[in-house]
């Protein structure tokens, strides 16, 4: 079962750099993830998500695949990838995995003008190794669904 980790940083650089750090760990596979988000509010109080799975580009892709096959059987592939991209789009559109959206926009909604938070949906990772890597860039730990005892154990660890 994945667990959900909300980090909490004093600026989105930061953010958007442990973001790219989390590929990086990834690559390395000290980190699985199935799902990432940035969220920051802007000085005026705006709030701001960007998700790090596209379910429209993974729906217009396989949309397209599967359009492409059915027109191959009836003559037409360009009209049928066209088709089954536009559908695999929609589809994409209207699917939301991973975090609830909503969810992201409350907690982002808590963060002071100028902050920001990364959310991570975490299959299974190298604890230790996350935890170092992490450190430099002094994220709090803003929510979590860990146990009371392995949070306090994160948040000692980022310290």
């Amino acid at each position: 079962m994945a667990e959900l980790v909300v980090l909490g940083f004093t600026d989105k650089e930061k953010a958007e750099a442990v973001l790219r750090l989390g590929k990086e760990l990834s690559r390395q596979e000290l980190l699985d993830l199935e799902d990432a988000a940035l969220a920051w509010r802007t000085l005026d109080g705006k709030i701001h998500v960007r998700q790090s799975y596209s379910t429209t580009g993974a729906g217009a892709a396989g949309g397209a695949l599967w359009g492409t096959l059915f027109g191959l059987l009836f003559l037409m592939p360009v009209f049928g990838a066209a088709v089954g991209a536009a559908t695999g789009a929609v589809a994409g559109k209207l699917t939301d995995i991973g975090m609830n959206d909503a969810f992201i926009k409350e907690v982002a909604g808590t963060l002071e003008p100028g902050r920001a938070a990364v959310f991570a949906l975490v299959r299974r990772s190298t604890p230790d190794r996350v935890r170092e890597a992490l450190r430099p860039f002094g994220p709090a730990v803003l929510r979590t669904s860990l146990t009371r005892d392995r949070e306090e154990e994160l948040v000692a660890a980022l310290r």
